[in-house]
């Protein structure tokens, strides 16, 4: 294992520890020792696969991309309750197919998991081979309405890639299997 696998692990069962002790609510000695007993138990019995990173995180784009996320959120979380509450017939909803150039798996997880924090959208289904997602969508009932959505799920991406998948820097990884091999049952 190298040394950063071993800093990485240390720094998860700190974290554990740190949960457990504050689900506990107070700080003692035998809270920590516990936390530590059922946080070794967790990562030596269930651990978690190894998840390949393929490229390096560039802080300033990813506080633009937050900044991004929060707009979007707040601007999705006022058209939903708009919809909620306005006079007149429901909203027009529908499932919208979106294809992505994101490259790794970690990346995608993340696209789609700010797409479901936002108000009004969530993925239904992920074709990791072909990169498209299938993505219900609250309000259609205009062309402004669909181009709203896609110009910001293309934000997100291309935010995304500037963040996580520079092609300057990113390499696939070394434990990186192809999706359209044989060997599925290795794949989450």
């Amino acid at each position: 294992m190298t040394r950063r696998a071993s800093l990485l692990r240390i720094l998860v069962l700190a974290w554990m520890v740190l949960v457990w002790v504050l689900l506990w609510g107070t700080f003692s000695v035998a809270n920590a020792l516990s936390g530590l007993v059922v946080a070794s138990a967790i990562m030596f019995l269930l651990p978690l696969p190894r998840v390949p990173v393929e490229g390096r995180v560039h802080l300033f784009s990813l506080v633009k991309l937050a900044l991004v996320i929060f707009g979007d959120t707040i601007r999705s979380t006022a058209s939903v309750a708009w919809l909620g509450i306005r006079p007149g017939p429901g909203p027009l909803t529908g499932v919208l197919r979106c294809r992505l150039i994101i490259k790794s798996d970690l990346v995608l997880t993340l696209w789609t998991d700010i797409m479901n924090n936002i108000p009004g959208t969530m993925v239904l289904e992920i074709d990791r081979v072909r990169r498209i997602v299938y993505v219900h969508v609250l309000d259609l009932s205009s062309d402004r309405a669909v181009a709203e959505f896609y110009r910001s799920a293309r934000r997100i991406e291309r935010l995304l890639i500037s963040t996580f998948e520079r092609n300057s820097e990113w390499q696939p990884s070394p434990w990186y299997r192809d999706p359209t091999s044989a060997n599925r049952e290795d794949i989450a």
